[in-house]
């Protein structure tokens, strides 16, 4: 599994790193989560700067896509010609944003007719894009899944894992990142939180 953790400057660490490592836990078994940017580099909203692995065009190759959020997401969302480059195909690729990253699928018209998550302050501009906001962290139909809050990241990496690689994998990978004392408690939410949008998509 080959994802692209769309990263525009102004990203959120929070996002596009968590959602990364989580799912980098399966490198084992072949996953590769990429920092994939327009730019070789990209600055995040608190100034750390970093490579990119993939440029934009991997997200049309890859076998799932993570948009993240950031400062400047309503930059992106207004560029046509930015916009244009991103190709996603939701027949065949997971694809997920986190908070405002949720403004670019609306943009994309990757959730027309489809309620999603996002944070608080995208909120007001995802509703303007004509999409229903939902007070939850994660809400995903089909191959398409937005969630709303930072650290609602783990709910993104859990819903992939759970998707391309089955239950154990996915609470082995929210196993290993949750605190110490707490691990029980991380892995029974996260799996509660996204585990019936797979289990109606099985069905």
């Amino acid at each position: 599994m080959q994802i692209a953790v769309l990263t525009f400057d102004g990203f959120n660490e929070l996002d596009s790193f968590i959602a990364a490592a989580i799912l980098n836990r399966l490198k084992p078994k072949g996953w590769k989560a990429h920092i994939t940017a327009p730019t070789e580099e990209v600055t995040s909203m608190n100034g750390v700067t970093v490579r990119r692995q993939q440029p934009l065009a991997f997200a049309a190759q890859a076998d799932a896509v993570i948009i993240g959020s950031g400062v400047r997401t309503r930059e992106v969302a207004a560029d046509a010609g930015l916009l244009s480059q991103i190709r996603l195909d939701p027949s065949r690729q997971l694809i997920a944003a986190q908070c405002s990253g949720t403004l670019i699928l609306a943009k994309l018209g990757l959730i027309d007719g489809v309620p999603a998550c996002t944070d608080l302050t995208t909120k007001p501009w995802v509703v303007e894009a004509g999409v229903e906001v939902l007070d939850a962290p994660f809400f995903a139909r089909g191959n398409v899944a937005t969630a709303g809050g930072c650290l609602a990241s783990q709910y993104l990496a859990a819903w992939m894992i759970l998707r391309g690689a089955g239950r154990a994998e996915a609470e082995a990978a929210i196993h290993y990142v949750a605190p110490v004392g707490e691990k029980e408690i991380y892995v029974s939410r996260a799996i509660s939180v996204v585990s019936p949008f797979v289990a109606r998509e099985a069905a």
